[in-house]
């Protein structure tokens, strides 16, 4: 779903862009000033197109307070259209800017654009982020797990044994390897028992049946990995 954020204090202009760019996204929100738009602005905006002089909190202000927590594509449209202006626009965190009176055109091409670099970027991002290993997903950015489409809770200890394992699928890890990377701590004989019960853990909130596993394998006298 995308969904734009339209900031401006003129409803006109605010309802000359809702009509040109509505074919293109699935929702749009509108706000009359930088604060109402600092407030709006949340993970599921994709795109903001903002006016610059307006009353209450400027758009240039707007921007530096939304960057602050968001990296969001953010498309500068002001009437302020000299170098200074666009300057000032970019320092402040903008992605593009465009002077009114615009084209039409112009606006509807700059925001395909801008969203579809955004989209792509995120897909990247969460496909970078994602390790799939046939039914289960691993995705490390959000340390979230699921086999089947059901997720999985793990403690952060099992997490980091499971994330290890199954970057890099098929290599055998020994105990000592998995405690030293997960724990950060030097490898005694007795943290094979920590290993091996994490293991366990593991595996009963996994496996159909813990005792013939289908992901994590054991290799006798040698260590765990886990199956492509």
């Amino acid at each position: 779903m995308v969904k734009i954020l339209l900031v401006d204090d003129d409803k006109d202009i605010r309802d000359l862009q809702r009509v040109l760019l509505e074919p293109y996204v699935d929702e749009i929100v509108e706000a009359k000033n930088g604060k109402e738009a600092v407030g709006l602005v949340d993970d599921t905006i994709n795109l903001v197109i903002m006016d610059n002089m307006m009353p209450k909190m400027s758009g240039i202000d707007a921007v530096r307070e939304i960057r602050k927590n968001s990296s969001i594509p953010i498309l500068f449209v002001s009437a302020k259209g000299q170098e200074y202006d666009k300057i000032s626009g970019y320092s402040a965190g903008g992605d593009d800017y465009l002077v009114k009176p615009f084209s039409p055109q112009e606006l509807q091409l700059k925001v395909q654009a801008m969203l579809r670099r955004s989209l792509e970027y995120s897909q990247s991002e969460s496909n970078a982020n994602e390790i799939k290993i046939r039914d289960l997903v691993i995705n490390t950015s959000s340390r979230e797990v699921w086999l089947k489409d059901c997720p999985i809770n793990l403690t952060a200890k099992e997490f980091d044994v499971l994330r290890l394992l199954a970057s890099k699928a098929g290599q055998v890890f020994s105990a000592e390897v998995i405690y030293e990377q997960v724990w950060q701590e030097p490898y005694f004989y007795n943290s094979s028992s920590t290993i091996m019960t994490h293991i366990k853990k593991i595996r009963q909130k996994l496996e159909e049946n813990p005792k013939t596993p289908k992901y994590i394998q054991t290799i006798w006298g040698v260590g765990y990995k886990i199956e492509k």
